[in-house]
């Protein structure tokens, strides 16, 4: 017996678009633009090097989590937790000499 409905279902905004002569998938939806909630935010006045160590910290924290869980899990869902505690620690590594760079900018330049 064949299903009622498509497999997977249309949305109400899929199937308006693809009636629309006018709509290109390959465009950008410009229709709306994205609003960032204010729900978390971080103040205005924080430092650069407070806001580099504070992502430090998270992703040195994202890094362990990951490196963890990754213990209970076998296979390709090990691999993908491996490889995503990689990308954490190259952006740990990107954070910590940007870091660097801001100590090394602050500190007195001495004589050679």
């Amino acid at each position: 017996m064949p299903k009622p409905t498509p497999n997977p279902p249309e949305s109400p905004s899929q199937s308006e678009s693809a009636d629309d002569p006018a709509f290109d998938p390959s465009l950008p939806n410009t229709a709306s633009p994205h609003t960032p909630s204010t729900m978390f935010s971080i103040a205005p006045d924080i430092d650069t090097e407070t806001l580099l160590a504070s992502a430090c910290e998270s992703l040195a924290s994202a890094s362990v989590m990951a490196g963890d869980l990754s213990v209970f899990v076998d296979g390709p869902q090990r691999h993908m937790l491996l490889g995503i505690q990689q990308i954490i620690m190259l952006a740990d590594l990107a954070v910590n000499r940007a870091l660097d760079n801001l100590e090394f900018q602050a500190s007195p330049s001495q004589p050679g």
